[in-house]
C-alpha cells in the first residue's frame, strides 16, 4: 500500500469506452485515495436515455456535473473521480467545486473505443451507438492547465505510473 496522495482530487476522463474505470481504479489505489465512479451519479433518467441509445443534453448531464462536484468536495482529503468530462464548460463546473482539480485525459480513436464498448456486457449503461455522439461532443482539454494526456491503449501499468510520476512531478515529491 502506498502512503497516502492527501490534498489531491483528480479527474480520469474520455469518451465512453476509453478505460476511465480501470485507471481511475488503479491511480486510486496507487494513491491511496477513495475512487468516485461517476457513472453511479447518474439519475435513473439519465440511465434511461443512454439505455434507449439517446444522448444526453448539456441539460441533462447538468445535475449530474453538480452531483459529481459535491461528492469531490466531500473528500476532503483528496478523491479520484471517473466522469466523462466531454466539455470544458463540464470541466470548469467541477473545478469550480474544487479548486486545484486536475485530469487525466484518455485519448483513444473512434474505431477502438466502438469496438471495446461493443466488448462490453450487456448490462452497462451505454450502449455502442452512442460511441460516435460522444465523439461529437468531445472538446479535448489539451493545453487547459492541469491536464495530462495518456494513450488509452497504452498498458494499465504504464499509464498509473505515467499518472504517479505526473502527480508527484508536480507536487515537488519523489515517487517510490
Amino acid at each position: 500500500m502506498q502512503t497516502p496522495v492527501e490534498g489531491l482530487w483528480l479527474v480520469v476522463m474520455g469518451v465512453s469506452g476509453c478505460g476511465k474505470s480501470s485507471l481511475g481504479r488503479a491511480v486510486a489505489e496507487d494513491l491511496a485515495l477513495p475512487l468516485i465512479e461517476g457513472d453511479d451519479f447518474h439519475p435513473r433518467s439519465n440511465i434511461e436515455k443512454m439505455h434507449s441509445g439517446v444522448p444526453l443534453t448539456d441539460a441533462d448531464r447538468g445535475g449530474w456535473l453538480v452531483r459529481l462536484g459535491q461528492e469531490l468536495a466531500a473528500h476532503r482529503a483528496g478523491a479520484v473521480l471517473t466522469c466523462s468530462a466531454l466539455k470544458r464548460a463540464y470541466r470548469d463546473r467541477l473545478r469550480a467545486a474544487v479548486p486545484g482539480l486536475r485530469f487525466v485525459f484518455m485519448q483513444i480513436d473512434r474505431d477502438e473505443a466502438l469496438a471495446r464498448v461493443q466488448a462490453r456486457s450487456a448490462v452497462h449503461i451505454f450502449p455502442a451507438s452512442l460511441v460516435d455522439s460522444q465523439f461529437q461532443t468531445l472538446e479535448s482539454p489539451q493545453g487547459e492547465p492541469g491536464v495530462l494526456t495518456v494513450s488509452a491503449v497504452a498498458p494499465l501499468p504504464e499509464s498509473a505510473a505515467h499518472v504517479r510520476a505526473w502527480v508527484f512531478a508536480a507536487a515537488g515529491q519523489a515517487h517510490a
